[in-house]
């Protein structure tokens, strides 16, 4: 049994005249344990939608995702909640790290969602990361790419069994994307992590030994419907 399973996943939204848009139609997707794999996505294509539905931020309209054979998109919104700080991490494309909070409190923010907060960790993380003297700044007092580094730190702060990252590198300059992309990597093999990661940039892509085009993921896309 895989440690993530989707099955006849469908998501329309309706737009703004009515129309309903089908945005995806993905009958199968696996996820092993401890295993990394990348997904090769246009913007606007739906790939930040399928990220949301396995984190359970959203439902599908159909199908199921189960995580060790659980079926959590039938839960409900607080026990999707509970399951998400339990068990998944997130890297999101614009970091939403909260700016009247420093580095250290923005990534214990998150574990109390989780299993409660561990300051030694928490700091440990970030040390690790090269932002053992950015503990007390805030993201306004850091560069876009320490900032990147607090949100890889707030992903794993729960040990998390799965990571999924949504262009992780997208807003890094690109001499520093490659590096940030090696860090999240190697935090999650560190600690047994599996890694979902969602890109448009070939380097990106290049850099896993496992990489599926999202347009053969979602039958959507091949009905060009627009997204």
């Amino acid at each position: 049994m895989a440690l993530l399973e989707l099955r006849g996943i469908k998501k329309s939204y309706k737009s703004p005249d009515g129309q309903i848009q089908e945005i995806l139609d993905v009958p199968a997707f696996d996820v092993e344990a401890a295993s990394e794999v990348a997904i090769a996505g246009t913007s606007g294509c739906g790939k930040t939608t399928f990220l949301n539905i396995i984190a359970g931020l959203l439902t599908p309209d159909a199908g199921q995702v189960r995580f060790e054979g659980q079926v959590v998109s039938d839960l409900g919104e607080a026990k999707r909640d509970a399951w998400r700080a339990k068990n998944l991490g997130y890297v999101f494309q614009t970091f939403q790290l909260l700016g009247g909070y420093t580095a250290l409190e923005n990534v214990l923010l998150g574990m109390t969602f989780g299993p409660g907060a561990d300051r030694d960790f928490a700091a440990a993380l970030l040390t690790q990361l090269g932002l053992g003297d950015r503990l007390r700044h805030r993201p306004s007092q850091m560069s876009i790419g320490q900032q990147q580094r607090v949100a890889l730190a707030r992903a794993l702060a729960n040990r998390p069994k799965i990571v999924l990252a949504d262009e992780p590198t997208g807003n890094l300059d690109p001499r520093f994307a490659l590096e940030a992309l090696e860090m999240l990597r190697g935090l999650c093999r560190e600690h047994g992590a599996a890694l979902v990661c969602v890109s448009h940039d070939p380097r990106v892509l290049e850099a896993f030994d496992k990489s599926l085009d999202f347009r053969d993921l979602n039958l959507a896309m091949a009905r060009e419907v627009p997204s």
